[in-house]
């Protein structure tokens, strides 16, 4: 192998260590929060209102901060704003462990909050401008990479806080992950030349917001948020309810991470192999709301089915991700699609657990909430197949 493509391999590889180190910590300061809750509440001495106020957080924070994304990579280069948002990320989760102000742990939060949402807009954009050949592959590893995050820091943040006698170290720990993701993207940052730092600015500006297609990627990708995050929720209080035991419970609300480990791994390469979306949009919707049939219908029963059909459903997330990169022609047109996507989405997202846990209080029952799902499921569905027509957020014709 020639000095050149040997160079050019190095970097290929650590781009891609990047992307996945970034990937797993995407959740971890979110998770391991939720996780050491009531234990942060009564060390800081939070008040309910103030603890609801840093659960939403992170979807508004999506939304905020991801909306900004592509004025930054227009002025500087992605690399050098991803590091930047890292940086932020770890500082973040750094300072907001070893304070006891709460309006610093607050504010701390959301700024590690503001790394990430900056870092989930420019994945999809990395991804393409790197791995254009192999974008589904790399998609599917880096959204597996993000999912393993989060469900191990979720189970391990309290293990980690009893064992070192603090809710503090189980959050802590986190940080070592995040600056670890921050070394690969010194190097790469580096050879950003002024030249090539920034996307250019187009004569006519992308503004998804005016398309079809922005807005179709963006209520199928926060419709399906809209549904994982209820499912993380209260799935576990679902099952409980149907007669399960708590410990059960939870080890079929991790079930639904674990079997949608490799559905997330193979569905982003099927989406960029086959010449259409639309057999994947309609798969997916057809598993998620037969799932939501089943657990209104018989969720002790047929628990484990259910459980298989709904992480096959939820496969509709690494799906969105990757039509990000589909729906776009150019960087510019990848990162405005991104961050509009991603930023809607999330709002919408943001309105699944609160809806089900109103509807659930008031109706002392799972079929209104779980019809409320169905009821996003068919959006999603409709939203999909508009995703799935060959069109690009860039053509004039898309406009409405």
């Amino acid at each position: 192998m020639s000095a050149p493509a040997a160079t050019r391999t190095h970097g290929t590889a650590l781009v891609l260590a990047g992307i996945l180190l970034v990937a797993v910590n995407l959740r971890t300061a979110i998770t391991s929060l939720g996780a050491l809750l009531d234990e942060v509440r009564t060390g800081l001495q939070l008040s309910g209102a103030m603890a609801s106020a840093v659960t939403t957080m992170p979807t508004i924070a999506f939304a905020a901060f991801g909306a900004l994304t592509p004025v930054l990579v227009r002025r500087f280069a992605p690399s050098r704003v991803l590091f930047v948002a890292m940086v932020a990320l770890a500082a973040g989760e750094a300072i907001r462990v070893v304070t006891g102000s709460t309006v610093v742990f607050v504010a701390t939060s959301a700024l590690a909050l503001a790394g990430i949402a900056v870092a989930n807009v420019l994945l999809p954009l990395l991804v393409k401008q790197h791995f254009p050949d192999r974008a589904g592959l790399v998609t599917g590893a880096y959204t597996v990479a993000l999912t393993a995050g989060a469900t191990v820091a979720a189970a391990s943040a309290v293990p980690i806080a009893d064992a070192f006698g603090s809710w503090r170290a189980g959050l802590g720990a986190w940080t070592v992950l995040a600056a670890i993701a921050v070394l690969p993207w010194l190097p790469i940052m580096r050879r950003s030349t002024p030249g090539r730092a920034a996307l250019p600015a187009p004569a006519s500006r992308i503004r998804p917001g005016r398309t079809r297609v922005g807005w179709a990627m963006a209520l199928y990708f926060g419709t399906q948020s809209l549904s994982g995050y209820a499912t993380m929720g209260w799935l576990a209080q679902l099952f409980r309810d149907s007669g399960y035991s708590p410990q059960t419970a939870g080890l079929l609300l991790a079930g639904v991470t674990a079997v949608g480990v490799p559905v997330a791994l193979a569905m982003p390469t099927l989406a960029t192999k086959l010449r259409s979306l639309r057999p994947l949009v309609l798969t997916l919707s057809v598993a998620m709301i037969a799932s939501y049939v089943g657990l209104a219908v018989a969720p002790h029963g047929g628990a484990l089915f259910w459980v298989v059909l709904l992480a096959i459903g939820q496969g509709a997330f690494p799906l969105a991700l990757v039509a990000i990169g589909l729906r776009a022609r150019t960087a510019e047109g990848t990162v405005a699609l991104s961050a509009f996507t991603q930023s809607t989405g999330y709002l919408i997202a943001a309105l699944g657990p609160l809806l089900v846990g109103a509807l659930y209080e008031v109706t002392a029952g799972w079929t209104v909430p779980i019809a409320l799902l169905i009821a996003a499921a068919v959006v999603q569905t409709a939203a999909g197949l508009a995703v799935a027509r060959p069109r690009y957020v860039e053509d004039p014709a898309v406009t409405r």
